[in-house]
């Protein structure tokens, strides 16, 4: 073997190495490309291979053709190589992002050039060549009309920028799904209930297509519309109040903060006897992927946010007649019942287990029941309120600023039966801590005017509670410190006191 030959194919052999290495650690989705030089280096080293065992037999016939082959895969491997480097390494490097069939057009040529160049260092005249291939390719033309229109497409489509890679587009037929890859023939398009749709470009550009999330060539959120109904009784003002604060007022994942989710009002319904309004939540989706999970997260906001304010949704007019329709008893037997779920939601937290049947009786009456959605807040740092929450359902965050930008931290996580916000009923303090509900959770809320008629029928419950709160307070902090009994005792001591004194100000004992 010719020395010059052997440095030859040592040099590609170098050259792929090179070349797939930077390809696997800077543009590993090409890795095919690599797989693509590597076959072509093979068919160079065998066709070597055999170039040389015809001349070691004698055959200068096959030798002469397999080395023509040699240095035509060799010039393609070489080809292929150079593009490999130039549009998946350098060019990315330099943040010159080119369409993917640039590369595969550059190949194309390089390889048509390589084929000239060799058959023509053979003797052969390109010229004659170029001819034929001109008949040959009228021919294919008129034969291949379609596939040819679908590979002219899949090029107009990337070298116009109009369709990207990743981009979500709305087919005709309503038909929604994010592009996966513009190839030659045809554009694939996977849809978010794991199909995958193959469009012939030419069909493609023969359609009109909505290109989803994007203006004026730049990515922007997707509006989306929730609609629900709610009955004339309540003023369209009081509804769009009650929930644009609940989808405002914390963050909502998948849904963006600019624009700001709104509630509307699009119309009055007078159809079989049925009179509501109908609303519609419009908000910006963030992730086109994600469209029915984060419509199910607004919609569970906007149900807790209208069952807080007692705000039912409209209901058929038959329902509305079989409630209208029920007995005093039934009344009776659903208050009954109400009551008693309330008794028990304040015997399950050791706070109330110290009061009497009828103080818990007294408390009981004037619960609130509330419920609130995945990430809602319950309660906000430093605000003052004075309402305490039985947790009856659930799990809640508690998180405290540690910026001046308001950013948040959770310390810890309470799960039901449990309570929080004592310290607001009962001494008027500001909330120390935020409380965000991390699954949907059902909460009973007590009030300071029935609090209030309870301790003021009995003011000794004030030394019950304190010391309860104080022994809650006390353990959480020596679970974290460590500290001994001694110690443990005379804090719950001081704490106590502190508490004690607190309830009998604020509430005049």
């Amino acid at each position: 073997m010719e020395l010059s030959l052997v440095w030859s194919s040592l040099g590609l052999l170098g050259a792929v190495v090179v070349a797939a290495f930077l390809v696997n650690h800077l543009a590993p989705a090409r890795r095919g490309q690599i797989r693509r030089a590597a076959l072509l280096f093979v068919a160079f080293a065998v066709a070597l291979a055999g170039h040389q065992l015809a001349r070691v037999l004698g055959s200068e016939a096959w030798s002469r053709r397999l080395f023509v082959a040699t240095e035509l895969l060799g010039a393609f491997t070489a080809t292929n190589v150079v593009v490999m480097i130039t549009f998946d390494a350098v060019l990315p490097r330099l943040r010159i992002r080119l369409p993917t069939i640039m590369g595969d057009l550059a190949a194309g040529m390089g390889y048509l050039l390589a084929t000239l160049g060799v058959l023509s260092g053979h003797g052969l005249d390109p010229s004659s060549l170029v001819a034929t291939s001109a008949v040959v390719s009228a021919v294919l033309a008129i034969s291949l009309q379609s596939t040819l229109g679908n590979i002219l497409g899949g090029v107009a489509l990337q070298l116009d920028g109009s369709v990207h890679e990743g981009d979500w587009i709305e087919l005709q037929g309503g038909k929604q799904g994010r592009v996966r890859q513009i190839r030659w023939r045809h554009t694939v398009v996977e849809t978010r209930d794991w199909s995958t749709i193959i469009v012939p470009n030419a069909q493609l550009l023969a359609n009109n297509i909505t290109i989803l999330g994007k203006r004026e060539g730049r990515d922007s959120p997707y509006r989306m519309w929730v609609w629900f109904n709610v009955d004339y009784r309540f003023a369209p003002d009081e509804v769009i109040r009650t929930v644009n604060e609940a989808l405002r007022a914390t963050p909502i994942e998948g849904v963006a903060a600019e624009p700001a989710p709104n509630v509307v009002c699009m119309d009055f319904s007078h159809q079989r006897l049925e009179s509501y309004a109908a609303y519609g939540a419009r908000y910006w989706l963030t992730d086109l992927a994600a469209d029915d999970p984060t419509s199910s997260r607004v919609r569970a906001r906007i149900h807790a946010a209208l069952h807080r304010a007692k705000i039912p949704f409209a209901l058929p007019i038959t329902a509305a007649r079989v409630h209208m329709d029920n007995t005093p008893e039934d009344d009776a037997r659903r208050s009954d019942q109400r009551m008693q779920r309330n008794i028990e939601a304040l015997e399950s937290v050791p706070l109330f287990r110290s009061l009497a049947k009828a103080e818990l009786e007294t408390l009981a009456s004037g619960l609130s029941h509330m419920i609130y959605a995945p990430g809602e807040q319950i309660t906000a740092q430093g605000r003052v309120a004075h309402y305490l929450y039985v947790l009856a359902r659930g799990t809640v965050e508690i998180r405290t600023k540690v910026s001046d930008d308001g950013e948040e931290r959770a310390v810890a996580t309470l799960a039901a039966p449990d309570v929080f916000g004592e310290m607001g009923l009962m001494t008027g303090a500001p909330r120390l801590a935020s409380v965000v509900a991390t699954t949907q959770t059902e909460c009973y809320r007590l009030g300071r005017e029935t609090f209030e008629r309870v301790i003021l029928a009995r003011p000794k419950i004030a030394d019950e509670l304190s010391a309860t709160l104080a022994e809650r307070s006390v353990g959480l902090a020596a679970a974290r410190e460590e500290i001994d009994e001694g110690t443990k005792r005379k804090r719950t001591s001081d704490e106590q006191e502190r508490i004690v004194t607190a309830i009998r100000s604020f509430f005049g004992l």
